[in-house]
């Protein structure tokens, strides 16, 4: 008999609930995240986006190839942050989409599709730059960006910067990404305890972002499970909000809007001292 709970098949359309949510906070003046839900078909079907342009763009589904749930953090007090995020959407999704359909058709290998996610990483870095420098900008333009990238029965993370992706199932939380910061290096090469690294300025200090002087950006695989309950946030969300509260949200998680909205409100209460961005999602089996 099959298991309704992990079936072996990919997810149908409207098995997938998926919800992002963006807000400016309580204190900066301007939103410079910026997120993206998307399914790849033939063409994209933009779900969902604080972007407005990339909903009139691409309209009109076919079959599902891959599904994608991205978000960039314009880095703070950098110029352009909120464009340097759009740009970094746009430029990796055009870039993504177009590699997914050639890939199809040539029958290409999973193992091919960590260099595709790594060449778009570097198509938006150069994106940003290039902007920048057209609009004769002084100082950095950049901006963070973690990306789920699903194709049944594998998803991929592209990470590059110190927004985060969290996975929760049997009752455990995990983070998923490294956050690339100047304390995470620290913590890692020894020199920091990992209570100093959470109080210390340079955990908020990038070593590595889209359009910045370095860019790292890392790609991991991972297996698919029905059980996944998929958090990608803005550090908006993580300096107000514990791993403990984050973990009694997707455990007590009853539909995806309502675990982001929820998680919204407990980073405005907690002091929403940043941008705040969250993607939740999770897969619903059906009866078929």
């Amino acid at each position: 008999m099959t298991d309704l709970r992990n079936p072996p098949r990919r997810p149908r359309d409207d098995e997938l609930d998926v919800f992002g949510v963006s807000h400016a906070g309580k204190v900066r003046r301007e939103n410079q995240d910026a997120f993206l839900l998307a399914t790849i078909q033939k063409r994209m079907q933009v779900l969902s986006s604080n972007l407005t342009e990339l909903e009139r763009r691409f309209p009109e589904p076919t079959r599902r190839l891959a599904m994608v749930a991205m978000i960039a953090d314009g880095v703070g007090g950098g110029v352009g942050g909120a464009e340097a995020s759009a740009v970094a959407l746009e430029a990796t999704m055009r870039y993504v989409e177009s590699g997914v359909t050639a890939y199809y058709g040539a029958d290409v290998g999973d193992d091919d599709f960590p260099a595709l996610l790594q060449a778009a990483a570097m198509e938006a870095h150069d994106a940003i730059r290039a902007r920048r420098d057209a609009r004769g900008l002084q100082g950095t333009m950049a901006t963070t960006l973690t990306m789920y990238f699903g194709v049944w029965p594998w998803y991929y993370l592209l990470q590059v910067g110190d927004s985060r992706y969290y996975v929760w199932r049997d009752g455990r939380l995990q983070q998923m990404t490294r956050d690339q910061t100047v304390a995470q290096d620290l913590l890692d090469g020894g020199v920091l305890s990992a209570a100093d690294a959470a109080r210390t300025p340079l955990a908020h200090v990038l070593s590595s972002a889209l359009g910045a002087d370095k860019t790292a950006p890392v790609v991991t695989k991972h297996p698919f499970h029905w059980d996944n309950r998929h958090l990608i946030c803005s550090d908006g969300l993580t300096k107000h909000v514990s791993d403990e509260r984050i973990a009694d949200a997707l455990a007590s998680m009853t539909s995806a809007r309502e675990t982001a909205e929820r998680l919204l409100q407990e980073a405005l209460d907690g002091g929403g001292t940043d941008n705040i961005t969250i993607i939740v999602g999770q897969t619903i089996p059906r009866a078929l």
